[in-house]
C-alpha cells in the first residue's frame, strides 16, 4: 500500500474513531437519563420487508447489527483480499508479526475471562467479550501524535485490525449462533459459488456482485448464522483486477463504502449497542461476576464480539 495512501486511510478512521467515542457516550447518556424509554422504544421498532410469502421482521436494533453491520464486515473483506493480495499482508515475514499480535490478544483474554469463569454456566457464554479490541482508539490516538509515531507502528496495528476483524467473524459463526436452517444454508452457498464462478469468468460488474450478494446475506440471515459472516464472504468473491480498462471492482467499493461505513454505520452501531443502563447498579454489581441479561439471549455476546471490529470497546 503506498505510504499516501495508507496515511488518507488512517486520517479517516482516525476522525471516524472520535465520532464513535461520541455516538457510545451519547448512548451512554440517553440511557441513564429520562430519556432512556424512548431510547428502547426507538432500537425495538419493528422494520418489515415483504415480497410474497418471503418476511423479514427484526426491530431496528437488529437491522443495525444484522444488516447494515453486514456492509462493515464487507468492506473489512475487501480491505483483507487487497492486503493478501498486493498490500502489506501479501507477504510472509509482513504477515507473522500482527498475526501472531492478533492472535495472543484475542485469545489469552479469553482464556484468562474462561479461567475465572470457569464452572458457571450463566457467565461462561461470554467468553469472547474480554478479545474485544480498541484498535480505533488506539490508531486516532496515533494520529495526535503527528509525525512523531512511525508510519510501521501504524501499518501494525491496522494489521492486527485485520486479523481481529476474521477472528471475531469466525468466533461469531461457530459460537454463537443456533437452530441453523440446513436448506437457507444450502442456498446461500450455492449463491456463493456463483460469485466465484463469475469472478473466474472475468465478470467485474459491481451490480451483478451487489445483487447476488444480497440473496446471499438474506439466506444466511434465514440460515441462523450471524449475517455478518455474509458480508465478508461476499467481499472476498469481488475481483481486484479486471481482463479490460474498466477499473478495479474491488478499489471502487472499497473507495466508495469507506465514508458511509465510518461516518454512519458504525457510529449507530455503537449508539444503539452502548446505551447500558447504571440504574440499580451497586458497587459489588460492577466488582462481581457480569451476567447475561437472558441466558438465551446469545445475541448479547455477538455484537460484544462485533464491537471488536468496530473498535469503540
Amino acid at each position: 500500500m503506498p505510504v499516501a495512501a495508507l496515511r488518507n486511510f488512517l486520517r479517516l478512521e482516525s476522525s471516524a474513531g472520535v465520532l464513535l467515542v461520541i455516538s457510545t457516550i451519547a448512548a451512554l447518556l440517553v440511557s441513564n437519563s429520562p430519556l432512556a424509554s424512548l431510547y428502547g422504544r426507538l432500537l425495538d421498532v419493528p422494520m418489515v420487508i415483504a415480497i410474497g410469502d418471503l418476511v423479514v421482521d427484526k426491530p431496528l436494533l437488529l437491522w443495525i447489527n444484522d444488516g447494515m453491520m453486514a456492509v462493515f464486515f464487507f468492506l473489512i473483506g475487501l480491505e483483507v483480499k487487497r492486503e493478501i493480495l498486493e498490500g502489506q499482508l501479501s507477504s510472509k515475514d509482513q504477515l507473522l508479526l500482527p498475526a501472531a499480535g492478533a492472535i495472543g490478544g484475542f485469545f489469552v483474554p479469553a482464556a484468562v475471562y474462561a479461567a475465572f469463569n470457569w464452572g458457571n454456566p450463566e457467565t461462561i457464554n461470554g467468553w469472547a467479550i474480554p478479545a474485544a479490541t480498541d484498535i480505533a482508539f488506539a490508531l486516532g490516538v496515533l494520529m495526535l501524535l503527528g509525525s512523531r509515531v512511525p508510519i510501521a507502528l501504524k501499518m501494525f496495528l491496522t494489521s492486527i485490525a485485520i486479523f481481529d476483524d476474521i477472528a471475531a467473524i469466525v468466533v461469531i459463526a461457530i459460537f454463537y449462533t443456533q437452530d441453523l436452517s440446513l436448506f437457507a444454508l444450502t442456498a446461500g452457498a450455492v449463491g456463493l459459488g456463483s460469485l466465484v464462478m463469475l469472478n473466474r469468468r472475468g465478470v467485474a460488474r459491481i451490480a451483478v456482485y451487489v445483487t447476488i450478494g444480497l440473496v446471499v446475506w438474506l439466506c444466511v440471515l434465514k440460515s441462523g448464522v450471524h449475517a455478518t459472516l455474509a458480508g465478508f464472504a461476499v467481499a472476498c468473491t469481488v475481483p481486484l483486477r479486471t481482463n479490460s480498462a474498466m477499473p478495479s471492482p474491488l478499489r471502487h467499493l472499497e473507495h466508495s463504502l469507506h465514508p458511509w461505513v465510518a461516518y454512519l454505520i458504525l457510529p449507530l452501531f455503537a449508539f444503539a449497542n452502548a446505551g447500558v443502563s447504571f440504574a440499580g447498579i451497586s458497587t459489588d454489581a460492577l466488582l462481581g461476576p457480569c451476567r447475561l441479561v437472558s441466558r438465551q439471549d446469545y445475541s448479547l455476546a455477538s455484537k460484544l464480539v462485533c464491537s471488536a471490529s468496530s473498535g469503540w470497546l
